[in-house]
C-alpha cells in the first residue's frame, strides 16, 4: 500500500514539475535560411517558409568554428540566416488571446566591427520593437544574441508596451527594416504563448571586472613618474622687480650731499652778519 502511495505521489510531483517547465505553448518556430527542420530542446524548428524571391538564404555561418553563448546543439540555428537588400518579414500566427513572447535569434557571422550592419525590427507594422540593432556591438562576431519581444493579444488587438494596433487576417507581422548600414537579417524565430517567463533564455554575457589592484599600481607609478619630471614650483614675486641699489654709481650717491652743503654755507654766512 505504501509503495502504491509513493508511486502516486511521485507521479503527481513529476507531472507538476513537467507542467512548470513547459508551462508555455509553442506557436511557431523556424530555422531561417534553412530547408531542413531541426529539433532542439523539444522545439521543432521548421524549414524557412520564404523563398529566395524574398531575401537570400545563407549558411555562411558554418565557416565559424563555434558560436559563442550557444550549445553545440543550438549552433545550427545561428549558422544559417536569411538576409535581404530590402525590408522583409514573416507572418506570425495568432492563437487566441493571451501573453506572447517572440524570440528573434541573431548572430553576426560576417562583419568584424560595429556600425557596419544596423537595422530596426517592427512588429505589426506599427511598433518599433528593436531600434538600431547592431549585433556586433551587442556581442561581437560569432556570438549568439536573442531579442525578446513581449506582447499581448486581446479582442483582436495587439498590445505592445503602451501601444496597441489592429490584427488583420489573424496574423501578426514581424519585419526587418532596411537601413543605410548593410542589410537586415534573421537567424531563427520562436513564438510561444502562456507562461512565457519559463522559456529558456541565453545565459548572460560574462564581463570580466577590471583588476583594481593593477589599476591602483599603475596610477601610483604614473604619479611617481610625474613627480620626477615635474618642474620645481616657481614662487610668485610681490610687486615689480627691484633694481639692485649697489649697482648705482658712487658720484650719483654723493650728489645730494654736495647740494645740501652748498645750500647751507650761504645760510651760515647770513646768520654770522646778524
Amino acid at each position: 500500500m505504501c509503495s502504491l502511495i509513493n508511486i502516486i505521489v511521485a507521479s503527481i510531483i513529476c507531472c507538476c514539475w513537467m507542467g512548470f517547465v513547459s508551462a508555455y505553448e509553442l506557436i511557431y518556430a523556424i530555422n531561417c535560411g534553412s530547408n531542413e527542420p531541426v529539433k532542439i530542446d523539444d522545439i521543432l524548428y521548421d524549414r524557412d517558409p520564404l523563398t529566395d524571391r524574398i531575401g537570400i538564404a545563407s549558411d555562411y555561418g558554418k565557416q565559424l568554428m563555434m558560436i559563442g553563448r550557444a550549445s553545440q546543439e543550438e549552433e545550427i540555428l545561428y549558422q544559417t540566416e536569411r538576409y535581404s537588400t530590402n525590408t522583409f518579414g514573416y507572418d506570425l500566427p495568432v492563437s487566441g488571446d493571451g501573453e506572447y513572447l517572440l524570440v528573434l535569434k541573431f548572430c553576426e557571422v560576417y562583419f568584424s566591427g560595429p556600425n557596419l550592419k544596423v537595422f530596426d525590427v517592427v512588429l505589426n507594422a506599427e511598433h518599433t520593437a528593436v531600434s538600431d540593432l547592431d549585433i556586433y556591438q551587442q556581442v561581437g562576431k560569432g556570438v549568439a544574441h536573442d531579442e525578446y519581444i513581449y506582447y499581448t493579444i486581446s479582442r483582436g488587438k495587439l498590445f505592445y508596451k503602451e501601444e496597441e494596433s489592429e490584427i488583420r487576417g489573424g496574423k501578426v507581422r514581424v519585419e526587418f527594416i532596411k537601413g543605410y548600414r548593410d542589410n537586415p537579417k534573421i537567424n531563427a524565430i520562436v513564438l510561444v504563448k502562456g507562461d512565457v517567463e519559463n522559456f529558456k533564455k541565453l545565459d548572460p554575457i560574462e564581463i570580466e571586472a577590471p583588476d583594481q589592484t593593477h589599476q591602483l599600481n599603475d596610477i601610483e607609478s604614473e604619479s611617481l613618474e610625474y613627480d620626477e619630471i615635474k618642474p620645481a614650483k616657481q614662487r610668485k614675486t610681490s610687486g615689480p622687480r627691484q633694481e639692485d641699489p649697489y649697482a648705482l654709481d658712487d658720484s650719483s650717491v654723493m650728489l645730494p650731499v654736495f647740494i645740501a652743503i652748498g645750500a647751507f654755507i650761504p645760510l651760515l654766512f647770513c646768520l654770522c652778519k646778524l
